[in-house]
């Protein structure tokens, strides 16, 4: 997609034109994604050394303290969990759901049915990073396609 950055519609002259767009992703804050962990943390100790540099992981006290573009995480994800989430959370908030290495099919299809974004199975630090970064990247390709959206008016 092209972005036109030398457009401005408000006659302002010799301004910046493309302020919507970020410049340095180390000091955005749209760009420095969160990690809201729900559950125990234990669960996701060494989680934070397999992510990319600039992303953090904390933990939220409950879903009121989930901020709109933070990725959540259920650490042992249920159902009514789930469904209780993304009834309150703006749909750009991705969810995963974490559940053991052995949950039966019906709880992963039961926590994807109810809104999650993802389900993880097991704990492997890796694997959970590697689903919050492709979360993360189609949290932006969404984004995008807004924009694109909204230029085409």
């Amino acid at each position: 997609m092209l972005v036109q950055t030398n457009r401005t519609d408000d006659r302002q002259f010799f301004t910046a034109a493309g302020t919507g767009l970020p410049y340095n992703a180390a000091t955005t804050r749209s760009l420095s994604p969160v990690v809201a962990v729900l559950g125990s943390p234990g669960r996701v100790a060494g989680l934070g050394s397999h992510l990319p540099a600039g992303w953090s992981v904390r933990a939220a006290q409950d879903i009121d303290d989930v901020l709109p573009d933070e990725i959540v995480l259920f650490t042992s994800a249920k159902e009514q969990d789930i469904r209780h989430a993304r009834s309150l959370l703006p749909r750009r908030t991705s969810i995963v759901a974490l559940v053991d290495g052995d949950a039966p099919a019906e709880l992963v299809a039961a926590v994807l049915t109810a809104g999650a974004d993802v389900c993880v199975r097991g704990g492997l630090p890796a694997i959970l990073a590697s689903h919050l970064v492709a979360c993360r990247r189609r949290q932006l390709a969404d984004r995008w396609a807004g924009l694109a959206a909204s230029a085409q008016v």
